[in-house]
């Protein structure tokens, strides 16, 4: 995001809420630009990168410049699902049960290293997740609005993790890779947070909040740039018929139709912080891998062979041709596609 003279208020307000953002975490540039599309997509955000990269104060600094609550819940294989949306409990003083409501009624929720929990707690959030309720003894809880899931998962460890359901996977927005930090940026992570660490200020209001939001899903989306994303996530499906033949084996299980909404959804985000009103290729593409990496389920002969999925992914997504909507796209190479 760059700042115009003929900036947006909507432009503006996003990007005070970026700079303070990168005001308190060093680097991140890409798993902070994620998170912002999240949110502004109505979507959710999976998180992957070994201790110590800041997961948990990036979910904190989102709380902050947001303007609202956050809840920490640090999963484990003894929490139950009552731990995260609640129970009814019985007071002998009115001889009557009242409902006491779990951590998932914030804003913000971390869900931290939620593969360390047991499906039956992972399925837990699903309703949450995607319809925005919890139902507790028969009666519907709204969760607050504007409402993010944050989960994060170490891929380091493998005693007492459980690998998340492919219906769990499927209803965050976007999973994002976490790598460590470069020599300058963590030259610079030792300098600011060892004495006098930075906190984060409020920047948007509730508001201001569901206000972007709203704008986010006005975004203008032309029939060649959805039609790209429909491609895109058909390609994982049925590989052959998109110039993909040697993936046909490889692939077990490609895309949902919720991964063509995603695509649509983060690409409009993308293209609002980027100061449009209407989305363009580039955007599609830009979001296409955090979309598509939780997905796509490998065949058993390719986990044998330890083919990657983010190898898979990448083939894809080069290899789809992208719509030239306009004759000013001269990012777009001879094939039709951008460099990643």
């Amino acid at each position: 995001m760059s700042t115009t003279a003929y900036a947006t208020p909507e432009q503006e307000a996003l990007e005070a809420a970026l700079f303070e953002a990168k005001r308190i975490l060093v680097g991140q540039d890409r798993m902070l630009e994620r998170l912002f599309v999240s949110w502004l997509a109505r979507g959710h955000v999976l998180l992957e990168g070994a201790p110590g990269l800041a997961k948990t104060l990036a979910a904190e600094t989102m709380a902050t410049i947001l303007g609202g609550s956050f809840n920490r819940i640090q999963f484990t294989p003894d929490l139950v699902p009552a731990d995260l949306v609640g129970t009814r409990v019985y007071k002998p003083s009115r001889e009557a049960f009242d409902v006491e409501l779990g951590p998932v009624f914030a804003n913000v929720v971390l869900a931290d290293e939620i593969n360390r929990a047991p499906a039956k707690v992972q399925s837990a959030l699903l309703e949450v997740m995607a319809e925005r309720q919890v139902s507790i003894g028969g009666t519907t809880h709204k969760v607050p609005d504007p409402f993010l899931v944050l989960a994060t998962q170490n891929p380091i460890e493998s005693d007492g993790v459980y690998p998340l359901p492919e219906a769990q996977r499927d209803r965050f927005l976007m999973k994002v890779l976490v790598d460590y930090p470069n020599h300058r940026e963590e030259t610079e992570i030792a300098r600011r947070m060892t004495a006098h660490r930075p906190v984060a200020s409020q920047v948007l209001t509730e508001t201001d909040v569901l206000h972007l939001q709203r704008k986010a899903e006005d975004v203008f989306v032309h029939d060649a740039v959805l039609d790209y994303a429909v491609r895109l996530v058909l390609a994982t499906r049925q590989p052959a018929e998109h110039g993909l033949p040697e993936l046909t084996d490889v692939i077990a299980h490609g895309a949902s139709p919720r991964a063509t909404l995603a695509l649509l959804a983060g690409g409009r985000a993308l293209a609002l912080m980027r100061g449009r009103t209407y989305a363009v290729p580039r955007d599609i593409f830009d979001v296409a891998r955090d979309v598509l990496r939780h997905r796509v389920l490998l065949s058993f002969d390719a986990i044998a062979d330890d083919v990657d999925v983010e190898a898979v992914v990448e083939r894809v997504v080069s290899t789809v041709l992208a719509p030239r909507v306009t004759p000013s796209q001269d990012t777009v190479d001879e094939q039709g596609v951008w460099a990643a």
